[in-house]
C-alpha cells in the first residue's frame, strides 16, 4: 500500500519510514511508522536548515535549548538525560559551544565533584536568534495544517503518551 493509499498526502513516489506500510500491518505499527515518518521529515529539514542559515548542529541546538530553559545552569549528567544522548556526547557538544564563548562551565555549588554548564550572555544572543526563526521554520511548515487539526493532535497525542506501555528501565 503506498503513502497516499494508506490516507497520506504526500507524493506516491516519496520513499520515507511510512511508505513500508501494507494493509495487513496491525494499526499500532501504522501509527508509529506515520509518527515517526513525519518526525523523521521535520527533524531533517531542521537540521539543514540550522547549518545553512547559523552553521550549527541541531544536538548543538538542543543543548542551547535545555539551557536557555535554565539560565542557573544543568549538571553534564542532567544534561544527557534530558537530551538522552550519552555523557560524552553531551560533553563533546559542550566542548565545542566553550570554544565558540557560548556556553561556560562552573563548578557545582553542592556537589564539587560535579560541573554545571550555561549559557554565556553571547550564547543566549545567539539563541534567542535562532529560536525565533526555527520557530517561524515550523509554522512554515506546518502552516498547511488546519488549527483545529492541530488542537486535535495535541490532544489525541497527550492521550496516547499517558497510555503508553513503556517498560522502567530500572
Amino acid at each position: 500500500m503506498s503513502d497516499l493509499e494508506d490516507g497520506g498526502q504526500g507524493r506516491e513516489d516519496e520513499f520515507d519510514l511510512a511508505s513500508r506500510l501494507r494493509q495487513e500491518h496491525h494499526q499500532s505499527l501504522k501509527l508509529w511508522l506515520r509518527m515517526l515518518s513525519c518526525t523523521v521529515r521535520i527533524e531533517n529539514e531542521i537540521r539543514a536548515r540550522l547549518r545553512a542559515s547559523f552553521g550549527i548542529t541541531l544536538p548543538r541546538f538542543d543543548l542551547m535549548a535545555q539551557l536557555e530553559r535554565h539560565p542557573e545552569g544543568l549538571r553534564m549528567g542532567e544534561l544527557s538525560k534530558r537530551m538522552m544522548v550519552t555523557g560524552g556526547n553531551v560533553t563533546g557538544i559542550t566542548d565545542q559551544l566553550e570554544r565558540e564563548k557560548l556556553v561556560e562551565r562552573m563548578p557545582d555549588p553542592h556537589d564539587r565533584r560535579a560541573w554545571a554548564v550555561r549559557l554565556t550572555p553571547a550564547g543566549r544572543k545567539a539563541f534567542a536568534d535562532m529560536a525565533a526563526v526555527h520557530e517561524r521554520w515550523i509554522e512554515e511548515m506546518l502552516a498547511d495544517i488546519p488549527a483545529e487539526d492541530k488542537a486535535s493532535l495535541i490532544g489525541l497525542l497527550a492521550s496516547m503518551k499517558g497510555r503508553l506501555r513503556i517498560a522502567d528501565p530500572k
